[in-house]
């Protein structure tokens, strides 16, 4: 192809070389090129800082139009349970054959509230920071990562409130120890799901109507409000171990081993801390990877 007239020719030498070879060259990269996986892990963990501020400036903002601010992290949950309480504990009766049930539900909703809220954040991190992703130049993940941070931050809030709970019944005792690896686990599950959703989302803008209606069938098989070993009895055998492995039931019979004397070990699935591990490990790694892959696609188009 020729020149353009008035354009310079560039030095006699480049002539005849392809772009490709141009580019190798003079050392041209690919605008907005997706980085190696090891480099992209050590660019993140320099913007670590940025995360965390990011989620932080999120969740304070989160409230800032109610007239009760931040009591809202509280409150909402609490609601919550409320209607769940009233619902399937008093209307539906599922509160029969479970001890400490209020202690029982409240938990359930806290630690499903977390992964919830997680996805569905994470399911808007791309496209709703479109412009601050065309703006500037960084790792993709800081965002659905941020989301996740902040999910985790607003669970700390809470746990305040559901110790609290908890405490109405029962004092402390070392097995609430437990709670802490089993929240690591959980946060690691999260963020894995959440950048699996974050890619999704950033190329479906169906997929955050869709989300809702996943996530309450995903609540209603995860034994937030009623036991799994009550309402499995009489299944076929598969149906059991699809709601034993499920990832969010066994986060949260986690939980409810940790902080209630009346949720014994003989509830727990088989290997459950295996389970958390195996889920957390495959979730968090697979799904940075698989979001990683796409990097160069985020806010383009």
């Amino acid at each position: 192809m020729p020149p353009l007239p008035g354009a310079p020719e560039g030095a006699p030498e480049d002539r005849g070389l392809t772009p490709k070879q141009l580019a190798d060259k003079y050392a041209l990269a690919v605008s907005g090129r997706r980085p190696g996986l090891v480099t992209y892990v050590k660019q993140l963990w320099r913007r670590r800082q940025f995360i965390v501020s990011f989620a932080t400036a999120k969740l304070t903002a989160q409230y800032t139009t109610a007239k009760m601010g931040q009591l809202w992290q509280v409150l909402t949950p609490l609601l919550n349970i409320l209607v769940y309480y009233f619902v399937f504990g008093v209307l539906l009766g599922t509160k029969r054959n479970i001890p400490d049930f209020i202690q029982y539900l409240s938990i359930g909703v806290f630690i499903f509230t977390f992964t919830q809220q997680a996805v569905l954040q994470g399911t808007r991190s791309i496209s709703s920071n479109l412009g601050l992703i065309r703006a500037l130049h960084f790792p993709r993940a800081c965002m659905p990562i941020s989301t996740t941070v902040q999910q985790l931050q607003q669970l700390l809030f809470s746990l305040v409130v559901m110790i609290a709970i908890v405490l109405v019944v029962q004092p402390p005792t070392l097995t609430w120890l437990l709670l802490i690896p089993a929240l690591v686990l959980q946060f690691v599950f999260n963020t894995g799901l959440s950048l699996i959703v974050a890619r999704l989302g950033a190329k479906v803008t169906d997929m955050a109507q869709l989300v809702p209606f996943i996530l309450r069938t995903w609540m209603y098989t995860s034994g937030v409000m009623w036991s799994l070993t009550v309402v499995s009895h009489g299944k076929p055998e598969w149906v059991k171990i699809l709601l034993a492995v499920n990832p969010a039931a066994v986060y949260i019979d986690l939980a409810r081993y940790s902080l209630l004397d009346s949720f014994h070990a003989n509830q727990l699935p088989h290997h459950v801390w295996l389970l958390a591990v195996a889920w957390a490990v495959v979730v968090g790694i697979g799904g940075f990877i698989y979001f990683w892959r796409a990097e160069e696609e985020y806010g383009r188009g």
